[in-house]
Protein backbone atom coordinates (compact mmCIF):
# COMPACT_ATOMS: atom_id res chain seq x y z
CA UNK A 1 0.00 0.00 0.00
CA UNK A 2 0.83 3.56 -1.00
CA UNK A 3 -0.46 6.59 -0.04
CA UNK A 4 0.76 9.64 -2.42
CA UNK A 5 -0.69 13.23 -1.85
CA UNK A 6 1.48 15.66 -3.52
CA UNK A 7 4.74 15.17 -3.34
CA UNK A 8 4.85 13.06 -0.04
CA UNK A 9 4.43 9.75 -1.20
CA UNK A 10 4.19 7.24 2.23
CA UNK A 11 4.19 3.53 2.30
CA UNK A 12 3.71 1.91 5.90
CA UNK A 13 5.68 -1.22 6.82
CA UNK A 14 5.18 -3.06 9.58
CA UNK A 15 3.19 -2.08 12.96
CA UNK A 16 2.69 1.44 10.64
CA UNK A 17 0.70 -0.78 7.94
CA UNK A 18 -1.44 -2.99 10.78
CA UNK A 19 -2.17 0.57 12.34
CA UNK A 20 -3.94 1.99 9.46
CA UNK A 21 -6.44 -1.10 9.23
CA UNK A 22 -7.12 -1.69 13.27
CA UNK A 23 -10.45 -0.82 14.28
CA UNK A 24 -9.51 -1.45 18.04
CA UNK A 25 -10.69 1.22 20.36
CA UNK A 26 -7.68 1.40 22.71
CA UNK A 27 -4.31 0.94 20.47
CA UNK A 28 -0.72 1.51 22.07
CA UNK A 29 2.25 2.08 19.29
CA UNK A 30 5.17 1.62 20.83
CA UNK A 31 8.63 1.27 20.10
CA UNK A 32 12.36 2.53 19.70
CA UNK A 33 12.89 6.17 18.71
CA UNK A 34 13.14 6.67 15.13
CA UNK A 35 10.86 3.93 13.82
CA UNK A 36 8.23 6.23 12.35
CA UNK A 37 5.43 5.63 15.64
CA UNK A 38 4.79 9.73 15.07
CA UNK A 39 4.20 9.91 10.95
CA UNK A 40 1.99 6.61 11.50
CA UNK A 41 -0.46 8.18 13.49
CA UNK A 42 -0.27 11.69 11.63
CA UNK A 43 -0.93 9.75 8.41
CA UNK A 44 -3.62 7.87 9.47
CA UNK A 45 -5.13 11.11 11.00
CA UNK A 46 -5.12 12.69 7.59
CA UNK A 47 -6.30 9.71 5.73
CA UNK A 48 -9.49 9.25 8.35
CA UNK A 49 -10.23 12.96 8.13
CA UNK A 50 -9.91 13.00 4.07
CA UNK A 51 -12.36 9.66 4.26
CA UNK A 52 -14.72 10.75 6.52
CA UNK A 53 -16.32 14.39 5.91
CA UNK A 54 -16.91 16.22 9.63
CA UNK A 55 -14.83 13.99 11.52
CA UNK A 56 -12.86 15.48 14.24
CA UNK A 57 -9.63 14.31 15.76
CA UNK A 58 -7.72 15.74 18.50
CA UNK A 59 -3.21 15.60 18.54
CA UNK A 60 -2.44 15.86 22.34
CA UNK A 61 0.64 15.87 24.35
CA UNK A 62 1.40 16.36 27.84
CA UNK A 63 2.10 20.13 26.79
CA UNK A 64 0.80 21.87 23.82
CA UNK A 65 4.22 23.56 23.56
CA UNK A 66 6.40 20.37 23.39
CA UNK A 67 4.10 20.00 19.49
CA UNK A 68 5.06 22.48 17.88
CA UNK A 69 8.70 21.61 16.98
CA UNK A 70 8.06 18.01 17.19
CA UNK A 71 4.82 16.63 16.39
CA UNK A 72 3.56 19.54 14.05
CA UNK A 73 6.59 19.89 11.48
CA UNK A 74 5.96 16.18 10.86
CA UNK A 75 2.45 16.95 10.64
CA UNK A 76 3.52 20.18 7.95
CA UNK A 77 6.74 19.21 6.33
CA UNK A 78 6.05 15.07 5.84
CA UNK A 79 2.00 14.81 5.97
CA UNK A 80 -0.17 17.72 4.43
CA UNK A 81 -0.36 18.70 0.74
CA UNK A 82 2.51 21.26 0.29
CA UNK A 83 0.01 25.14 -0.02
CA UNK A 84 -2.81 24.19 1.66
CA UNK A 85 -4.35 26.88 3.12
CA UNK A 86 -4.47 25.27 6.29
CA UNK A 87 -0.94 26.05 6.62
CA UNK A 88 -1.33 29.94 6.58
CA UNK A 89 -1.41 32.31 9.96
CA UNK A 90 -1.67 31.84 12.85
CA UNK A 91 1.68 30.56 12.75
CA UNK A 92 3.15 26.98 14.29
CA UNK A 93 3.16 27.70 17.64
CA UNK A 94 -0.32 29.35 17.71
CA UNK A 95 -2.01 26.83 15.73
CA UNK A 96 -5.18 25.17 16.96
CA UNK A 97 -6.27 23.51 14.66
CA UNK A 98 -6.31 22.48 11.12
CA UNK A 99 -9.64 22.28 9.12
CA UNK A 100 -10.15 20.85 5.52
CA UNK A 101 -12.41 21.44 3.02
CA UNK A 102 -14.79 18.84 3.69
CA UNK A 103 -15.62 19.85 6.91
CA UNK A 104 -13.21 17.49 9.04
CA UNK A 105 -10.65 18.79 11.56
CA UNK A 106 -7.28 17.91 13.82
CA UNK A 107 -7.31 19.92 16.99
CA UNK A 108 -4.06 20.20 18.40
CA UNK A 109 -3.94 20.74 22.48
CA UNK A 110 -1.96 19.62 25.30
CA UNK A 111 -2.93 18.32 28.77
CA UNK A 112 -1.60 20.73 30.55
CA UNK A 113 -4.88 23.14 29.47
CA UNK A 114 -7.36 20.77 29.21
CA UNK A 115 -10.53 22.60 29.81
CA UNK A 116 -10.92 23.29 25.70
CA UNK A 117 -10.57 19.14 25.12
CA UNK A 118 -12.64 18.25 27.84
CA UNK A 119 -15.73 20.72 26.42
CA UNK A 120 -16.05 19.11 22.95
CA UNK A 121 -16.20 15.59 21.29
CA UNK A 122 -14.37 13.41 18.53
CA UNK A 123 -13.83 10.56 16.99
CA UNK A 124 -10.03 10.23 16.90
CA UNK A 125 -7.57 10.94 20.11
CA UNK A 126 -3.73 10.86 19.13
CA UNK A 127 -1.78 10.70 22.00
CA UNK A 128 1.87 11.58 21.15
CA UNK A 129 4.61 10.82 23.50
CA UNK A 130 2.16 8.85 25.75
CA UNK A 131 3.89 8.08 28.77
CA UNK A 132 4.34 11.48 30.01
CA UNK A 133 0.43 11.04 30.60
CA UNK A 134 -1.26 10.08 33.49
CA UNK A 135 -4.12 7.17 33.08
CA UNK A 136 -5.87 9.67 34.89
CA UNK A 137 -5.44 11.88 31.73
CA UNK A 138 -5.85 9.20 29.36
CA UNK A 139 -9.12 7.47 30.71
CA UNK A 140 -10.65 11.43 30.44
CA UNK A 141 -9.42 11.68 26.78
CA UNK A 142 -11.62 8.73 26.80
CA UNK A 143 -14.49 10.04 27.61
CA UNK A 144 -14.40 12.68 24.49
CA UNK A 145 -14.88 9.91 22.30
CA UNK A 146 -18.36 10.45 21.00
CA UNK A 147 -18.62 12.54 17.85
CA UNK A 148 -20.20 9.47 16.14
CA UNK A 149 -19.03 10.62 12.52
CA UNK A 150 -17.04 7.81 11.99
CA UNK A 151 -17.97 4.29 11.98
CA UNK A 152 -15.64 3.32 14.53
CA UNK A 153 -14.34 5.69 17.39
CA UNK A 154 -10.44 5.08 18.47
CA UNK A 155 -7.51 6.12 20.56
CA UNK A 156 -3.91 5.96 19.51
CA UNK A 157 -0.86 6.63 21.91
CA UNK A 158 2.54 6.55 20.83
CA UNK A 159 5.62 5.96 22.79
CA UNK A 160 8.93 4.79 23.53
CA UNK A 161 9.40 2.35 26.48
CA UNK A 162 9.28 3.05 29.52
CA UNK A 163 9.65 1.36 33.04
CA UNK A 164 7.75 -1.64 33.42
CA UNK A 165 5.47 -0.97 35.66
CA UNK A 166 4.68 2.16 33.56
CA UNK A 167 0.81 2.32 33.16
CA UNK A 168 0.64 2.13 29.37
CA UNK A 169 2.38 -1.12 29.98
CA UNK A 170 0.61 -2.10 32.49
CA UNK A 171 -2.68 -1.44 30.82
CA UNK A 172 -1.73 -3.44 27.47
CA UNK A 173 -0.66 -6.52 29.52
CA UNK A 174 -4.35 -6.76 31.38
CA UNK A 175 -5.71 -6.33 27.52
CA UNK A 176 -7.35 -3.15 27.80
CA UNK A 177 -4.87 -1.78 24.72
CA UNK A 178 -4.05 -3.38 21.47
CA UNK A 179 -0.30 -3.45 21.44
CA UNK A 180 1.42 -3.12 17.94
CA UNK A 181 5.18 -2.99 18.18
CA UNK A 182 6.99 -0.78 15.99
CA UNK A 183 10.45 -1.52 15.19
CA UNK A 184 13.78 0.57 13.16
CA UNK A 185 13.09 -2.04 10.00
CA UNK A 186 9.40 -0.29 10.04
CA UNK A 187 10.74 2.85 8.70
CA UNK A 188 13.17 2.68 5.92
CA UNK A 189 13.80 6.36 6.17
CA UNK A 190 15.66 5.98 9.50
CA UNK A 191 19.52 6.06 8.52
CA UNK A 192 22.37 3.89 9.74
CA UNK A 193 24.09 7.07 11.74
CA UNK A 194 20.94 7.65 13.36
CA UNK A 195 20.74 4.17 15.04
CA UNK A 196 24.44 3.98 15.32
CA UNK A 197 23.83 7.06 17.77
CA UNK A 198 21.03 5.60 19.71
CA UNK A 199 23.17 2.18 20.21
CA UNK A 200 26.11 4.51 21.71
CA UNK A 201 23.41 5.51 24.26
CA UNK A 202 23.74 3.90 27.53
CA UNK A 203 21.94 2.49 30.74
CA UNK A 204 18.03 2.28 30.82
CA UNK A 205 18.18 4.72 27.88
CA UNK A 206 20.00 2.35 25.67
CA UNK A 207 17.52 -0.15 26.31
CA UNK A 208 14.35 2.11 25.89
CA UNK A 209 15.40 4.16 22.82
CA UNK A 210 17.37 1.83 20.91
CA UNK A 211 15.97 -1.87 21.83
CA UNK A 212 12.65 -0.81 22.72
CA UNK A 213 12.74 -2.50 25.87
CA UNK A 214 10.05 -1.71 28.98
CA UNK A 215 13.59 -1.34 30.65
CA UNK A 216 13.55 -0.23 34.60
CA UNK A 217 15.50 2.54 36.19
CA UNK A 218 18.36 -0.05 37.68
CA UNK A 219 20.92 1.68 39.13
CA UNK A 220 18.94 5.04 39.04
CA UNK A 221 20.82 7.90 41.08
CA UNK A 222 17.43 9.78 42.13
CA UNK A 223 14.82 6.34 42.05
CA UNK A 224 12.47 8.10 43.77
CA UNK A 225 11.95 10.36 40.84
CA UNK A 226 8.44 9.93 39.71
CA UNK A 227 6.52 12.24 37.17
CA UNK A 228 3.47 11.13 38.85
CA UNK A 229 4.67 13.00 41.92
CA UNK A 230 7.50 15.57 40.90
CA UNK A 231 6.09 16.92 38.32
CA UNK A 232 2.71 19.51 38.50
CA UNK A 233 1.04 21.62 36.37
CA UNK A 234 2.14 25.25 35.54
CA UNK A 235 0.62 27.95 37.95
CA UNK A 236 1.40 31.66 38.81
CA UNK A 237 4.06 31.95 41.14
CA UNK A 238 2.81 33.92 44.34
CA UNK A 239 4.89 37.61 44.35
CA UNK A 240 6.29 37.09 48.02
CA UNK A 241 7.80 33.45 47.10
CA UNK A 242 11.59 33.44 47.41
CA UNK A 243 13.60 32.74 44.04
CA UNK A 244 16.77 31.89 42.88
CA UNK A 245 18.31 30.55 39.51
CA UNK A 246 20.83 28.33 38.88
CA UNK A 247 23.01 27.94 35.44
CA UNK A 248 24.76 25.45 34.54
CA UNK A 249 26.87 26.11 31.04
CA UNK A 250 27.26 24.31 27.76
CA UNK A 251 27.84 25.06 24.30
CA UNK A 252 27.76 21.75 22.39
CA UNK A 253 26.20 20.16 25.76
CA UNK A 254 23.20 22.37 26.40
CA UNK A 255 23.54 25.46 28.28
CA UNK A 256 20.89 25.31 31.60
CA UNK A 257 19.18 27.62 33.48
CA UNK A 258 16.59 26.84 35.77
CA UNK A 259 14.37 29.63 37.96
CA UNK A 260 13.46 28.38 40.91
CA UNK A 261 10.55 29.66 43.66
CA UNK A 262 10.56 28.48 47.51
CA UNK A 263 7.00 28.21 48.81
CA UNK A 264 6.78 29.00 52.62
CA UNK A 265 6.95 25.04 53.21
CA UNK A 266 10.46 25.25 51.88
CA UNK A 267 9.17 23.43 48.48
CA UNK A 268 11.69 23.98 45.26
CA UNK A 269 9.08 24.44 42.72
CA UNK A 270 11.34 24.90 39.09
CA UNK A 271 8.76 26.83 37.47
CA UNK A 272 11.09 28.20 34.05
CA UNK A 273 14.00 26.78 32.42
CA UNK A 274 16.21 27.20 29.45
CA UNK A 275 17.81 24.23 28.29
CA UNK A 276 19.89 24.87 24.70
CA UNK A 277 22.69 23.71 23.47
CA UNK A 278 25.08 25.86 20.40
CA UNK A 279 24.17 28.75 21.71
CA UNK A 280 26.59 31.66 22.85
CA UNK A 281 26.35 32.61 26.60
CA UNK A 282 25.55 36.40 25.41
CA UNK A 283 22.58 35.37 23.96
CA UNK A 284 21.40 33.32 26.87
CA UNK A 285 22.38 36.35 28.99
CA UNK A 286 19.63 38.03 26.75
CA UNK A 287 17.56 35.57 27.61
CA UNK A 288 17.49 34.96 31.29
CA UNK A 289 17.42 39.01 31.09
CA UNK A 290 14.05 39.22 29.13
CA UNK A 291 12.28 35.95 30.82
CA UNK A 292 13.57 36.85 34.56
CA UNK A 293 12.11 41.16 34.30
CA UNK A 294 9.65 42.20 36.57
CA UNK A 295 11.05 38.95 39.03
CA UNK A 296 13.95 39.75 42.17
CA UNK A 297 16.30 36.98 42.99
CA UNK A 298 18.51 36.55 45.95
CA UNK A 299 20.85 34.36 44.15
CA UNK A 300 22.05 33.22 40.44
CA UNK A 301 23.95 29.91 41.56
CA UNK A 302 26.75 29.04 38.88
CA UNK A 303 28.90 26.26 37.30
CA UNK A 304 32.83 27.33 38.09
CA UNK A 305 33.81 29.35 34.04
CA UNK A 306 34.89 32.90 34.58
CA UNK A 307 34.47 34.12 31.16
CA UNK A 308 30.05 32.60 31.22
CA UNK A 309 29.91 34.84 34.54
CA UNK A 310 31.60 37.53 33.43
CA UNK A 311 29.78 37.47 30.58
CA UNK A 312 26.33 37.54 32.30
CA UNK A 313 27.32 40.08 35.23
CA UNK A 314 27.43 42.10 31.83
CA UNK A 315 23.79 41.78 31.62
CA UNK A 316 23.34 42.63 34.99
CA UNK A 317 22.97 39.06 36.69
CA UNK A 318 24.98 39.19 39.38
CA UNK A 319 26.49 34.97 40.08
CA UNK A 320 26.87 33.03 43.48
CA UNK A 321 29.90 30.15 42.80
CA UNK A 322 28.06 26.83 43.25
CA UNK A 323 29.07 24.37 45.93
CA UNK A 324 29.93 21.22 43.92
CA UNK A 325 30.35 18.80 46.15
CA UNK A 326 28.73 16.12 44.23
CA UNK A 327 28.39 13.10 47.14
CA UNK A 328 26.61 15.47 49.44
CA UNK A 329 24.81 17.18 46.90
CA UNK A 330 23.06 14.09 45.47
CA UNK A 331 22.06 13.06 49.23
CA UNK A 332 20.48 17.45 49.70
CA UNK A 333 18.41 16.56 46.30
CA UNK A 334 17.10 13.01 47.15
CA UNK A 335 15.96 14.13 51.05
CA UNK A 336 14.04 16.39 49.05
CA UNK A 337 12.64 14.40 46.76
CA UNK A 338 11.47 12.44 49.22
CA UNK A 339 7.35 12.56 50.37
CA UNK A 340 7.26 14.95 53.53
CA UNK A 341 4.70 14.55 56.19
CA UNK A 342 2.16 16.58 54.18
CA UNK A 343 2.48 14.17 51.12
CA UNK A 344 4.73 15.88 49.01
CA UNK A 345 8.22 16.39 48.60
CA UNK A 346 10.06 19.20 48.65
CA UNK A 347 11.19 19.74 45.35
CA UNK A 348 8.71 19.63 41.96
CA UNK A 349 8.81 20.64 38.58
CA UNK A 350 6.40 22.45 36.09
CA UNK A 351 5.82 20.44 33.50
CA UNK A 352 6.03 23.16 30.89
CA UNK A 353 8.82 25.28 32.37
CA UNK A 354 10.46 24.64 29.17
CA UNK A 355 10.89 28.14 27.19
CA UNK A 356 11.60 26.71 24.23
CA UNK A 357 12.30 22.95 23.27
CA UNK A 358 15.99 22.26 21.36
CA UNK A 359 14.87 20.90 18.00
CA UNK A 360 18.75 20.02 17.76
CA UNK A 361 18.61 17.56 21.15
CA UNK A 362 15.24 16.83 19.83
CA UNK A 363 16.60 15.07 16.85
CA UNK A 364 19.51 13.59 18.54
CA UNK A 365 17.05 12.08 20.76
CA UNK A 366 19.18 13.71 23.87
CA UNK A 367 17.20 15.04 27.07
CA UNK A 368 15.54 18.69 26.28
CA UNK A 369 14.94 19.61 29.82
CA UNK A 370 15.69 18.91 33.47
CA UNK A 371 12.91 16.23 33.76
CA UNK A 372 14.21 14.37 30.78
CA UNK A 373 17.54 13.47 32.28
CA UNK A 374 15.84 11.79 35.40
CA UNK A 375 15.98 8.09 33.73
CA UNK A 376 19.33 8.00 32.72
CA UNK A 377 21.40 9.37 35.11
CA UNK A 378 22.67 6.26 36.69
CA UNK A 379 25.49 5.16 38.70
CA UNK A 380 28.32 3.79 37.35
CA UNK A 381 28.82 -0.29 37.54
CA UNK A 382 31.82 -1.65 39.46
CA UNK A 383 33.11 -0.94 43.34
CA UNK A 384 35.33 1.33 42.08
CA UNK A 385 33.32 3.93 40.86
CA UNK A 386 30.11 2.82 42.75
CA UNK A 387 29.39 5.97 44.15
CA UNK A 388 30.31 8.16 40.83
CA UNK A 389 26.74 8.88 38.47
CA UNK A 390 27.46 8.27 34.78
CA UNK A 391 28.48 12.21 33.33
CA UNK A 392 26.48 12.12 30.51
CA UNK A 393 23.53 13.86 29.61
CA UNK A 394 23.46 16.05 33.16
CA UNK A 395 23.62 19.42 32.94
CA UNK A 396 20.03 19.72 34.29
CA UNK A 397 21.30 17.95 37.22
CA UNK A 398 24.01 19.56 38.04
CA UNK A 399 22.06 23.10 37.95
CA UNK A 400 19.22 21.41 40.10
CA UNK A 401 21.98 20.49 42.41
CA UNK A 402 23.47 23.38 42.65
CA UNK A 403 20.34 25.32 43.52
CA UNK A 404 19.45 22.56 46.16
CA UNK A 405 22.95 23.21 48.06
CA UNK A 406 23.00 26.34 48.17
CA UNK A 407 19.16 26.24 49.40
CA UNK A 408 19.90 23.56 52.36
CA UNK A 409 23.18 25.42 53.14
CA UNK A 410 21.35 28.71 54.16
CA UNK A 411 19.10 26.52 56.03
CA UNK A 412 21.48 25.21 58.11
CA UNK A 413 23.71 28.33 58.65
CA UNK A 414 20.41 29.38 59.97
CA UNK A 415 19.58 26.69 62.27
CA UNK A 416 23.41 26.97 63.38
CA UNK A 417 22.54 30.78 64.29
CA UNK A 418 20.00 30.29 65.74
CA UNK A 419 21.27 27.46 68.25
CA UNK A 420 24.58 29.49 69.26
CA UNK A 421 22.23 32.10 70.08
CA UNK A 422 20.06 30.34 72.71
Amino acid sequence: MTITQDNKPYRPYGSAQNLLYCHAPEILMEGPAGTGKTRALLEKANLCALKYPGMRALLVRKTRESMTESVLVTLEEKVLPTGWPMLGSPSRPHRQSYHYPNGSVLVTAGMDRSSRIMSTEYDMIFAFEARELTEDDWESLLTRLRNGVMPYQQAIADTNPDAPTHWLNQRALRGQMTRLLSRHQDNPAVSDEYQKRLNQLTGVRRDRLFKGIWSGQEGAVYDLWDPAVHQIDSYEIPHEYRRIRSIDFGYTNPFVCQWWAIDPDDRMILYRELYQSHGLVEDHAKTIAEQSDGESYEATITDHDAEGRATLERYGIPTTLAQKSLRSGIQSVTRRLKIAKDGKPRLILMRDALIQTDSRLLEQQKPTSTSHEFPGYVWHRGADVSETPVMVNDHGMDAMRYAVVYLDGLENNSLDVRVLGQ
